[in-house]
């Protein structure tokens, strides 16, 4: 991602203002933050780590995934340009360390925004307040669809729903992820994603390429 430093922080500025912040709010977060360019698969937030700062999307996708002891991995959710994550506000103003892992999905641009300007920020601007409660209720209803996934949904149910959620996050009905890297996100065996996928090109649903999959 060839950016410079002021082309981001100009992007930056773009994408807040369109968030309804207060000026005064705009300023601030743009004089205390910091820009980070990140590349597809690179790690955002690691498991046991207490994190410093909060990352805001400006362009590009980051997946959240929930991790267990084994390092056996589930998918979460999408965040996606204007988007921060919850949880990631969560660890931060409750100084815990984080339970769960964001990795680029693809080259993103990211607005690093410092923990120490957080409390001051949900007092003092009711616009900061409000966006901090939407991303509360955001991410709490796709936690309740992916826990409603995997309780109710048989796996090739979940695995077109992933699919579509990939292409909705992504803008693009190619999927460049290999059997193994799907089945690795919806915590089941390579063998078993070949077969579902096989059964959605059966139905017409998409088509299979080398190391990719079309959504018809």
């Amino acid at each position: 991602m060839e950016t410079s430093v002021s082309e981001a922080k100009s992007r930056a500025k773009d994408v807040l203002s369109l968030m309804g912040f207060e000026e005064k709010l705009l300023e601030e977060i743009l004089s205390t933050g910091r820009v980070k360019k990140v590349k597809a698969g690179q790690t955002i937030i690691s498991p046991g780590v207490r994190a410093e700062e909060i990352p805001l999307v400006i362009e590009g996708t980051l997946k959240v995934m929930r991790q267990d002891e084994a390092g056996n991995e589930i998918f979460l959710y999408y965040l996606e340009g204007g988007d921060t994550c919850a949880m990631s506000i969560t660890c931060c103003l409750e100084n815990k360390l984080s339970e769960f892992v964001a990795i680029a999905e693809e080259d993103s641009l990211l607005w690093l925004i410092p923990v120490s300007s957080m409390d001051a920020w949900v007092s003092k601007y009711p616009s900061f307040r409000r966006f901090v409660f939407a991303s509360y209720q955001s991410r709490f209803d796709e936690l309740l669809t992916a826990i409603d996934s995997v309780a109710f949904m048989k796996m090739d149910e979940r695995l077109y729903k992933y699919l579509l959620d990939k292409k909705q996050a992504s803008g693009s009905y190619v999927i460049n992820k290999t059997h193994q890297e799907i089945a690795r996100e919806l915590n089941t065996s390579r063998v078993v994603v070949s077969r579902l996928i096989k059964k959605l090109e059966n139905e017409g649903k998409v088509e299979q390429h080398r190391n990719r999959i079309e959504i018809l």
